[in-house]
């Protein structure tokens, strides 16, 4: 069996590649592995189930749900919230597991299933494979103790999520939103409830779009990964700006007031400047994985900040911010972690404080963004190639110093093995883009000749 979890939970085509079989067994491994694992220690464990509008979120919900009660777990059945609610009420309803489903971005077709530890945290690695391997065993017979009577877990509605997290959210902001006007792109997804009604109670005029989800239509054309609607919205309705959220809302791209986007790397060079002047900006640094735009790297060092730089995936920024009690972090895509107010990426928490800023300096976003100019990036995709051996080619290594003394401070080279497929990712930046261009195709051709 190939490994199930990728760096967001399993993910595959609802009842093709993920099962209502394999849900259920994967909850119940996820329960016993827990339990040896020490987390319930010796009590009754229960957990928070939570889902994006998906439809096959409706039956894959249900398998997860009896996967945990048959094996002992009481469950909170919280239904549709963000995958940053879920974590949240995992940790304030003192659960021992949360179980999100959610595809996030992905079309509606996909989903997928989280599981969080006590405090709203994802699973290390370690844990991860101990559930897949788990689930192997009783997925091929291995016999399991399975509790009777009143040994089986109980199962019960909490509808209380949703004002638990929007007070949780609005009680986070450092001052109120009175007198923006604010376009939220809710992706037809999870927060289509919940973050219209934290912008509004903290202050905010809120115009919705892609807010009416019926289980078939999550990122359809909208959201974070389709930001032509929101800003068209924008200049529609002559607003300050606009936010969009992903299907599972932990993620948060931001629209200016004339349409023009501003990015995740963008949107924590604002952030982080706003944290700092608060004196909240830990060791006054920011962590954002490799692909962050040399750009913000630049106008972080300008502000006298720091960048700790990553390997691709919001996990990894994570265990790095919590290794070294770091405050800020996230990604380009828009994945934001504030670790003082939240477990994971927030994309309605996010989008709150980035309006916060917006409010108390009485500057507009597109001021306040041109803190980080964006430098041009080049990517090339160069396939059939051994991956392997990007990292020992000494042909390669000696093409990339050359680009990069060519390229000078102001520009950078990055070479990125596909995880899944035999190629490698030729990523290039520079201050003018006719550079970029040139050597990011020089470099694609020695990677195809050393590499080949």
């Amino acid at each position: 069996m190939g490994r199930l979890f990728g760096t967001d939970g399993v993910r595959g085509v609802a009842n093709a590649d993920l099962t209502a079989e394999m849900a259920l067994g994967l909850s119940v491994a996820a329960a016993h592995v827990l339990a040896e694992a020490g987390t319930f220690e010796g009590h009754r464990p229960t957990a928070v189930v939570g889902r994006d509008p998906r439809a096959s979120g409706e039956f894959l919900e249900a398998a997860v749900v009896a996967g945990l009660a048959s094996a002992g777990v009481d469950v909170l059945r919280v239904g549709v919230l963000p995958t940053p609610a879920v974590a949240f009420l995992t940790a304030e309803l003192g659960a021992d597991l949360g179980v999100m489903l959610s595809a996030s971005h992905n079309a509606m077709p996909d989903n997928g299933i989280k599981f969080l530890s006590r405090g709203g945290h994802k699973l290390d690695d370690e844990l991860e494979e101990r559930i897949e391997s788990v689930y192997e065993e009783h997925r091929t017979g291995a016999p399991w103790d399975r509790p009777t009577g009143a040994g089986v877990g109980r199962v019960r509605d909490d509808e209380s999520g949703v004002e638990r997290y929007v007070t949780h959210l609005v009680g986070v902001l450092p001052n109120r939103l009175d007198g923006l006007k604010i376009v939220l792109d809710e992706a037809h997804g999870a927060a289509s409830g919940a973050s219209p009604e934290a912008f509004s109670r903290a202050g905010a005029e809120v115009v919705t779009i892609g807010a009416e989800p019926n289980g078939l239509n999550i990122n359809e054309g909208c959201g974070s990964t389709h930001l032509d609607l929101l800003k068209a919205a924008v200049v529609e309705h002559g607003a300050d700006f606009g936010i969009a959220h992903d299907g599972d809302a932990d993620r948060c791209l931001a629209v200016d007031h004339t349409g023009a986007e501003v990015d995740g790397d963008q949107i924590m060079a604002v952030l982080a400047l706003a944290m700092r002047d608060r004196g909240v900006l830990r060791e006054r640094t920011v962590v954002a994985t490799v692909m962050s735009n040399l750009g913000f790297k630049l106008a972080l060092e300008r502000e006298g900040l720091r960048l700790v730089q990553t390997a691709v995936g919001d996990r990894y920024v994570l265990e790095e911010m919590k290794e070294h009690g770091y405050s800020l972090g996230g990604e380009q895509s828009g994945h934001v972690i504030i670790l003082d107010h939240a477990t994971t990426g927030d994309g309605t928490l996010t989008g709150l404080l980035l309006a916060a800023r917006v409010a108390e300096s009485g500057r507009s976003l597109r001021e306040l963004a041109s803190v980080m100019e964006r430098l041009p990036q080049v990517l090339i995709n160069v396939p059939d190639v051994d991956r392997a051996r990007v990292r020992t080619s000494a042909e390669l290594a000696a093409a990339v110093s050359d680009a990069e003394r060519e390229l000078g401070e102001t520009g950078r080279v990055l070479l990125r093995p596909s995880g899944t497929e035999p190629l490698v990712r030729v990523m290039v930046e520079a201050a003018d883009i006719d550079q970029a261009r040139a050597v990011a195709g020089r470099l694609a051709d020695v990677v195809k000749s050393a590499l080949g």
